[in-house]
């Protein structure tokens, strides 16, 4: 398997050799760093990495606003945010801009490794379940419908469709989803790559966001 090609992005210059010693002596090359959200943006302009590595919080342009703009040029980049909180307040805005899961700064080096590989093949670091939650927790109320509306951007899907989305944002596997639905688990997966295609999205940690964000699964109040 080709090894992915990574961009570094936080303000802490030792935060950034430390990750680059760990992923070059996995095999993964380390393209570029940068030291801020705007220096990111015009590294992954620069060097068209496959991942990025970015902190949420970085001066002159932080990582969500660097992670809008990435992805808007470079749609196919994958990001990976940086934090210090395994609840930051932040991550559901990150998933929400299209990043593709989150770190915490103190992640052990194989994790590191196997995360950045993770995502280059197109997957969510998070698990379904986990995203939920985050999601349940910083979504904005009024974001979020009191009542299920289907949004018009999901009259693509079939009924099927539909419901595979509604299952995904309430946290279930594909396993799950096999069983719930009494369905093989290789047609959950061409459901699920149907749903991905028609409404662009990248991975299961923006379906969730979506099926929030559309009404389609309401957060659960405790």
């Amino acid at each position: 398997m080709t090894q992915p090609r990574v961009v570094i992005a936080d303000d802490q210059a030792l935060v950034r050799i430390g990750f680059r010693m760990i992923l070059t002596a996995r095999g993964i090359e380390v393209v570029g760093e940068a030291a801020d959200g705007a220096e990111a943006v015009e590294a992954v302009r620069r060097l068209r990495p496959d991942v990025v590595l970015m902190d949420i919080r970085m001066p002159t342009m932080d990582g969500l606003e660097a992670t809008r703009r990435i992805l808007a040029e470079a749609p196919d980049c994958r990001v990976l945010m940086l934090t210090t909180f395994d609840l930051d307040r932040y991550v559901y805005a990150a998933l929400a801009a299209g990043a593709s899961g989150f770190l915490l700064k103190d992640v052990t080096p194989e994790h590191l490794a196997n995360a950045v590989r993770l995502v280059n093949t197109g997957d969510a670091l998070l698990a379904p379940s986990i995203t939920r939650r985050l999601v349940e927790r910083f979504a904005v109320s009024e974001h979020v419908p009191s009542q299920p509306a289907i949004h018009r951007d999901l009259t693509a899907l079939t009924p099927r469709e539909l419901e595979v989305l509604t299952l995904m944002g309430r946290g279930l596997s594909n396993a799950e989803l096999a069983t719930e639905l009494t369905l093989s688990e290789a047609t959950v997966k061409t459901h699920v790559a149907r749903i991905f295609a028609k409404l662009s999205l990248r991975d299961r940690a923006q379906a969730v966001v979506l099926a929030y964000e559309t009404g389609l699964v309401t957060p659960e109040r405790s």
